[in-house]
């Protein structure tokens, strides 16, 4: 017999990787921060990152243009794949921030974002994991909006200090928008966990 419905792609495996990818990056970008040393050759090795995660969200979109049955809607997956490659877009805008405005010390508020971005990933990988069974995935999505929270308190602190003590203006210019940036990273993250968030209810 002839199948007219293709079989349900693999979008659950497709985000998995997605969302490797983005802790991946986000990891790197915390490493980067934290030990400038060959800050150059390691910003292209996230650029690798960030491409390659461009590709698998390419990969989903394309598959759920060429697929029938979806495991949930697809407004939702096109929805989903794009708010995580927003998170690695922002993490890898960060680090090009380093290298083209020559920052090669960067202040520790900056790792310190970058370690909340890390988590937030994390969080989100373990969502998108449990997505399949949906089980406990509401959960991750609190500790990613918990952690949105975090960032928006120490990006705010860390501006208010660099306004205060850096007398340079080009340099209060350049960290400022790192910082910015970075804290912009922790938005989409909770952007991508509530997108995670309505799947998982309208599946419940």
């Amino acid at each position: 017999m002839v199948r007219m419905i293709p079989r349900e792609a693999k979008f659950f495996d497709m985000f998995a990787d997605l969302s490797r990818n983005i802790t991946e990056g986000a990891k790197l970008l915390q490493d980067i921060l934290q030990h400038s040393r060959d800050a150059e050759s390691r910003v292209k090795q996230l650029q690798e990152i960030e491409h390659r995660a461009d590709d698998i969200t390419h990969a989903i979109i394309t598959k759920l243009n060429q697929t029938f049955i979806t495991p949930f809607d697809r407004e939702d997956i096109h929805r989903l794949a794009s708010s995580l490659d927003d998170v690695l877009d922002f993490v890898n805008a960060a680090a090009v921030r380093l290298t083209l405005y020559r920052i090669f010390d960067p202040p520790p508020a900056a790792s310190e974002l970058a370690g909340l971005i890390v988590q937030q990933s994390e969080e989100l990988a373990i969502g998108v994991s449990l997505l399949q069974n949906n089980q406990n995935v509401l959960e991750h999505c609190v500790e990613v909006n918990r952690l949105e929270n975090e960032a928006d308190r120490v990006s705010r602190k860390a501006i208010a200090e660099l306004f205060e003590h850096e007398k340079d203006p080009i340099q209060l210019i350049k960290l400022k928008e790192l910082y910015e940036v970075l804290e912009n990273a922790t938005d989409k993250a909770e952007d991508a966990a509530n997108v995670l968030e309505a799947v998982a209810l309208k599946s419940a």
